[in-house]
């Protein structure tokens, strides 16, 4: 009784556990790096993404001012300033054993036999009974700094780190290696599998013999066959490296669907009289949207975040490097920025979560072609 259809699953939570741990493992890191993006430096230093959102305390060791900012009252030499420019100053100390000794408002004892007092805004008034040295005494402060954010990493990435190049050259070569395979596999994909013709089966066999050639291995002969005509190192060349690699796919994918559309819709339009041409392009694209928007997720994405194909193919010069190019240099000379490389991050993912929220409900429905009737 227990493979009834119908029956529940005594499974389905394990499935449903599975499916949330996914969500999870890719959402968790995603909105850490949006967070990231907007903190600056000191604060990814000193606390984790997930803090941000409150109150963090920064530990620092800052000297008062010197002997040129003194002043004489009566017997005393007196020093008096502002150590911190923004947050609260919880605790502070005058000794490296204890650095932390004293609350804000009460008074610590200086090396030099005086004392210092400061305040929670980070006011202090230091007094000895001889005159300070040139370098101002040592002082230890604990202190609380609000949650604060700033759109200046992605300022400096835009402009300053070449990003913004960058994402209008990775738009140049990804819609049109989009676009290209899409058109060429849909019609492809309708002669195979509604026209009749010689040699139809080995074609087909070819395309999925295809999907598992591992592009790595035609890249150098592609790239001497287009240097020989002419478009090595230009976008040109990369757009149809990009759709050459995409094509089998795009014809299995499309292929597959198209067969499982309804044969008389087919045969009453070649009764009305209509055309191949007028079939596929009035009957066969509105219907095969859903596996055209899946293929054009997958070739966007794959397109989006190569820099294999764009490293043999376009040069490395702004004019054509592409983000993947930049984000390769920004670890090797930026590799301590975390702000930068998390604000040049989500650049580089921003458009394909939205390309992908935008069509995913083709999706499944694309890749589910042909496999029911």
């Amino acid at each position: 009784m227990d493979n009834i259809a119908g029956t529940r699953s005594s499974l389905v939570w394990a499935v449903h556990l599975a499916v949330v741990a996914l969500v999870l493992l890719w959402t968790v890191p995603t909105v850490g790096l949006l967070v990231s993006s907007f903190r600056d430096r000191d604060q990814i230093a000193t606390s984790g993404w997930w803090a941000a959102l409150f109150p963090a305390e920064e530990r620092q060791v800052l000297r008062l001012a010197g002997a040129g900012d003194q002043r004489q009252e009566g017997d005393l030499w007196v020093i008096e300033g502002t150590v911190i420019d923004e947050g609260t100053l919880n605790r502070f100390g005058t000794s490296a054993r204890e650095p932390f000794a004293h609350a804000a408002g009460e008074t610590g004892t200086l090396a030099n036999g005086g004392r210092v007092t400061v305040e929670a805004d980070g006011r202090y008034r230091a007094e000895a009974p001889e005159p300070f040295a040139e370098r101002g005494p040592r002082l230890f402060v604990a202190v609380e700094t609000p949650p604060r954010f700033t759109t200046d990493n992605y300022d400096r990435v835009l402009f300053a780190e070449g990003i913004g190049r960058a994402f209008l050259n990775t738009m140049t070569v990804t819609i049109p290696a989009t676009v290209i395979p899409i058109l060429v596999a849909a019609f492809a994909a309708y002669a195979l599998a509604w026209m009749e013709f010689p040699g139809r089966a080995l074609l087909i066999a070819a395309v999925v013999g295809l999907l598992v050639v591992p592009l790595q291995l035609a890249l150098i002969p592609l790239l001497q066959l287009h240097n020989a005509v002419g478009i090595g190192k230009d976008y040109l060349g990369i757009w149809l490296a990009h759709s050459a690699f995409g094509l089998p796919l795009a014809i299995y994918l499309l292929r597959n669907y198209m067969v499982g559309l309804p044969r008389e819709i087919i045969e009453s339009a070649r009764v009305d009289g209509a055309t191949d041409f007028q079939i596929f392009v009035r009957i066969i694209l509105p219907l095969s949207f859903p596996a055209l928007a899946s293929f054009a997720i997958f070739q966007f994405l794959w397109t989006w975040n190569d820099l294999l194909v764009a490293t043999v193919f376009l040069s490395n010069t702004p004019e054509q490097l592409v983000m993947t190019g930049v984000l390769r240099e920004l670890l090797g000379s930026r590799g301590g920025d975390w702000e930068i490389l998390a604000a040049s991050a989500f650049v580089s993912i921003a458009v394909p979560i939205v390309v992908f929220f935008a069509m995913q409900r083709y999706l499944v429905r694309g890749l589910l072609a042909g496999s029911v009737k």
